[in-house]
């Protein structure tokens, strides 16, 4: 007998579990994902009500434009596969029975639980619209709706979508696949309502009407026109548009019915607290079903973050549920909308920052309230876009020389096109379908992930929409250990005693000069006596106009044919704590008053900085990458900045000696 259908036989006679998932959705799997990768040694029931695996529903629009085949709707969960995990496909739960811990499948069977997971997602909204009950009125929610729909594309000459959102638009593009002209209808002022501002909606708009989709905004449908089947549907403003098709997209309503006969908590969803519990501490809720401090979220990435939440506090573990940041990165019909946290409409107490360019169809707006991100608003491609999630959810401060580089470039941080996704912050977002940040994905690579599928099984990033797979290819094709630099170590030793020499001029005490006249030679001399304080004087200065010499190495590699530049490179750092020792001959760690003591401030800074520069770039290979860019980056243009004001203060220190 082989192991499968062993584990279906005691599937069918085991009727206890320890928790049971109502829910075979990404939310629900992500859950089980979630708690399966923390070793937890639990017997697991899970069931579906659909007739088919599980499978991704962000991909129904492209299955019902041709775009892609059945198959590639489906993606395999080895979670399913594990040995504590009993799947129930096609078997709905219709009853809780709370006071026994059991809940009721619609055969009449009864399993008992330890602890009850809701994840029964939403419905599609049907709108109170006369006529809505007509033949060849269609809902677009499931993949039961795209089976019908694909038979109806190939007869359709007019279809009318109502419904001017994400679903909506997408079905609108859809149902173009054998040349149907393509309605859409909106009641709101402008598409996306709910994601978008006026100026941004008014893109999309502009750009969907090119595809030959018409579009009618502030607008509803007052009467679906038919006897049998759908002939028409008649608007607000009693025009009529002639169609033998009608799509509803008019949004989701929570699936709480279950909830709701067992005596739960509803509002708009299942009402949960901080650990996602119900009003039943044994009854738990995740995703669109769950409404969490008066919100319900339309959106896979927060359930995804509410499924690993649960899974910690289930097994034990402290975290809290805190609310999400409300995000969206897709394309509409072929055009990137980026949304996230506030979207301001109207509303006089924030800041509003904008990047527009026309004749590329871009548009971007960040929303600031005191000072900090709130939210932002993009359509057209936009570098960068993944950090903004994270500065939303923190908070950040927006400081003004950031939002005049918004203003006049449309980013907010100046290394965003060169950055690769490995120099994220950890906590930045790379998957925003799914929520997972670059620290989740060095922790899935230091379990052994090294492709993208394999970071997609054990994170679920990618798994969504898909379009960040590239970032994740990028992250690992940039994530192997990098190589030291040549002579990594003899340019540590010398930059550490330079910068070590450098602090002695800010942190050891002046040396006295001799208190009493005497025969012979004592080392204040070197400070006193005229000729010795030209020799050490002139020193220094011959030997840093040499270190200007090499520093150019780099840009002029004609000079200096003897080395390579990392010679060179080690001889400048060298010749910076020789430089070190002769300014100690030439002062004595005085640093002087006035211009002299703005001249030794700037020299001893300018070389502490350069050797600052000189550790980070020789140990850049061990440290963490982004934490080594920035010491790296401060350093040389301290460094450089730092060289400027040099010469004119050397030039008034020898004017000063020998005019006077």
């Amino acid at each position: 007998m082989t192991a499968e259908v062993l584990k279906q036989e005691q599937q069918y006679a085991r009727k206890s579990f320890d928790i049971i998932v109502v829910g075979m959705g990404p939310v629900g799997l992500h859950f089980l994902q979630k708690l399966m990768g923390m070793d937890a040694a639990l017997g697991i029931a899970v069931f579906g009500d659909e007739p088919w695996q599980p499978y991704n529903r962000v991909k129904l629009s492209s299955l019902l434009s041709g775009d892609i085949r059945e198959e590639s709707l489906y993606e395999a969960n080895a979670i399913l596969d594990n040995a504590s995990v009993y799947p129930f496909y096609n078997n709905r739960i219709v009853s809780i029975d709370r006071y026994a811990h059991e809940v009721v499948d619609s055969q009449g069977q009864r399993y008992a639980y330890g602890k009850l997971v809701l994840a029964t997602g939403s419905s599609a909204h049907i709108p109170v619209i006369e006529g809505v009950q007509l033949n060849n009125v269609f809902r677009f929610r499931d993949l039961h709706d795209v089976m019908s729909l694909m038979g109806r594309s190939v007869m359709t000459r007019t279809t009318v979508v109502i419904g001017g959102g994400l679903l909506g638009l997408e079905a609108a593009r859809s149902m173009q696949r054998f040349n149907t002209d393509v309605h859409v209808v909106e009641h709101d002022m402008w598409l996306m309502f709910k994601q978008l501002d006026d100026t941004a909606g008014a893109c999309l708009q502009e750009h969907i009407e090119t595809t030959g989709i018409k579009v009618h905004t502030s607008q509803h449908v007052k009467k679906i026109i038919g006897d049998d089947r759908v002939t028409g549907v008649q608007l607000a403003n009693n025009e009529t548009i002639e169609c033998d098709t009608v799509i509803l997209a008019t949004g989701i309503v929570a699936n709480v019915q279950l909830a709701l006969d067992s005596g739960l908590h509803i509002g708009k969803g299942i009402r949960v607290n901080d650990n996602l519990q119900t009003n039943d501490n044994d009854i738990y809720a995740i995703g669109e079903c769950a409404e969490h401090d008066e919100k319900v979220y339309g959106l896979v990435g927060p359930g995804y973050e509410q499924a690993a939440v649960l899974a910690h506090h289930i097994e034990g573990r402290k975290s809290v549920y805190k609310g999400s940041v409300s995000a969206a990165k897709l394309k509409v019909v072929g055009l990137p909308v980026f949304s996230a946290g506030e979207v301001e409409q109207g509303e006089s107490h924030v800041d509003k920052y904008v990047y527009q360019d026309q004749e590329k169809n871009i548009y971007r707006k960040l929303i600031v309230r005191n000072g900090r991100l709130r939210g932002v608003v993009g359509v057209g491609e936009w570098p960068g876009i993944h950090r903004f999630q994270e500065a939303i959810a923190k908070k950040r401060r927006v400081w003004p020389w950031q939002s005049g580089r918004f203003i006049d470039e449309g980013i907010m941080w100046n290394d965003v096109l060169a950055e690769n996704v490995i120099d994220w912050p950890a906590s930045a977002t790379v998957c925003n379908c799914t929520g997972v940040t670059r620290g989740q994905l060095d922790l899935a690579q230091s379990k052994g992930a090294t492709t993208v599928a394999q970071i997609a099984t054990m994170t679920c990033a990618s798994t969504v929409c898909g379009s960040c797979k590239n970032l994740i290819g990028d992250y690992l094709g940039s994530s192997a250990a990098p190589e030291p630099v040549k002579g990594f170590r003899m340019l540590f030793i010398a930059s550490l005693l330079a910068t070590l020499a450098a602090l002695l001029f800010f942190l050891f005490p002046v040396v006295d000069y001799t208190s009493t006249s005497q025969a012979g030679w004592s080392i204040d001399m070197l400070w006193r006596d005229s000729f010795f304080k030209q020799v050490s004087g002139f020193t220094v200065l011959g030997v840093a106009a040499f270190i200007s010499v090499i520093s150019i190495r780099k840009r002029v590699q004609k000079l200096f044919k003897l080395w390579e530049f990392t010679s060179w490179r080690i001889v400048h750092v060298v010749l910076g704590l020789l430089v070190l020792g002769i300014l100690f001959l030439h002062t004595g760690f005085r640093m002087g008053n006035n211009l002299n003591f703005a001249l030794m401030l700037t020299f001893s800074s300018l070389l502490l900085v350069g050797a600052i520069a000189g550790v980070a770039i020789a140990y850049e290979h061990s440290l963490p990458r982004r934490l080594a860019k920035h010491v790296r980056s401060i350093a040389l243009w301290s460094h450089i900045i730092l060289l400027w004001p040099l010469p004119a203060l050397l030039g008034f220190h020898i004017l000063k000696t020998y005019y006077f």
